[in-house]
């Protein structure tokens, strides 16, 4: 008797391939878009969680979900599928726009620091200098 392939299921969230999918490959989650790093290290296949942090466009305009392991900190691409989370991938890729590195209250003054004026706003025929 043949065994039947368990389907896919997500570490993380808990989302189960539909059953007329269970037989692909899943490199990460289509829900939270998590994966398992496979990648190999001096004692065997890492393991840990890929966590979602960034998306970037190739030149062939392919989306990439950028992880990284929670365990080991490595960094690894995943191809974006029609499957997964459009709403995920946006709220990470607006991320950087929404949770700046710097506080936003400081901008006057880190412009002002970089050799600019200072001022926020402007004027759009301003020409810069």
């Amino acid at each position: 008797m043949r065994e039947q392939k368990e389907p896919w299921r997500c570490p993380v969230c808990g989302w189960t391939a539909p059953e007329d999918r269970k037989n692909e490959s899943w490199d990460h989650c289509p829900n939270c878009l998590a994966g398992i790093h496979e990648e190999e290290t001096e004692d065997g296949i890492c393991g840990g969680i890929l966590e979602p942090v960034s998306v970037w466009i190739r030149e062939d305009d392919s989306w990439q979900i950028i992880g990284r392991c929670r365990l080991c900190g490595g960094m690894e691409e995943m191809s974006m599928t029609a499957w997964d989370n459009r709403m995920k991938i946006l709220s990470i890729a607006a991320r950087p726009l929404s949770q700046p590195p710097f506080p936003i209250e400081r901008v006057q003054e880190l412009t002002k620091l970089m050799g600019g004026r200072g001022e926020i706003g402007g004027n759009s025929d301003e020409q810069r200098k």
